[in-house]
């Protein structure tokens, strides 16, 4: 076991755990933030994405050695900034989950997106969320809370409309 010094969600933390260890357990298992879910272990459904330094990232496939005290993680938990609210205002105002299971995953991909581009199009979002699986299909929705996000991070939270698509 080796001790690790990561800063999620602003804090700075000291887990410990194998090197080796994929963040995705850490994360879950040590540091007990449930929110980051496990879907395939290999990096190819997204359920597990976080932010480390603002970029969406695969947690089950960033081991603890290759992080630094330096590196921001976030999660679904501390997802608090302007953009990141106004994704999650949007999965709600859209009913964008039924199951509900990969949309941690969604939600963090979303507001990397949002965060370098606040006015994307259609064919820009489905290229960048396209690594997002979900199994309940709800990717009209998705897309639709998306554009309704974008709208409120361009022209602040009075507007909020669906830009580009329509609702379903």
């Amino acid at each position: 076991m080796t001790a690790f010094r990561l800063n999620i969600n602003g804090e700075i933390r000291e887990l410990e755990g194998p090197a080796d260890m994929p963040l995705l357990w850490a994360l879950r298992d040590v540091a007990g933030l449930p929110g980051t879910k496990y879907g395939c272990g290999r990096g190819l459904c997204g359920a597990c994405t976080v932010h480390i330094d603002g970029r969406a990232t695969r947690s089950c496939q960033v081991t603890l050695e290759v992080l630094t005290p330096e590196q921001r993680i976030t999660t679904i938990e501390g997802l608090s900034d302007a953009v990141g609210r106004a994704v999650q205002q949007a999965w709600i105002t859209h009913q964008v989950p039924q199951c509900g299971y990969c949309q941690s995953g969604q939600v963090m991909a979303a507001t990397a997106l949002l965060s370098t581009n606040p006015a994307p199009t259609d064919v820009e979002i489905d290229a960048h969320m396209a690594g997002n699986l979900c199994r309940c299909g709800t990717y009209q929705r998705i897309r639709a809370a998306i554009h309704t996000a974008a709208g409120v991070v361009k022209d602040g939270p009075a507007v909020g409309r669906v830009q580009g698509s329509s609702a379903s």
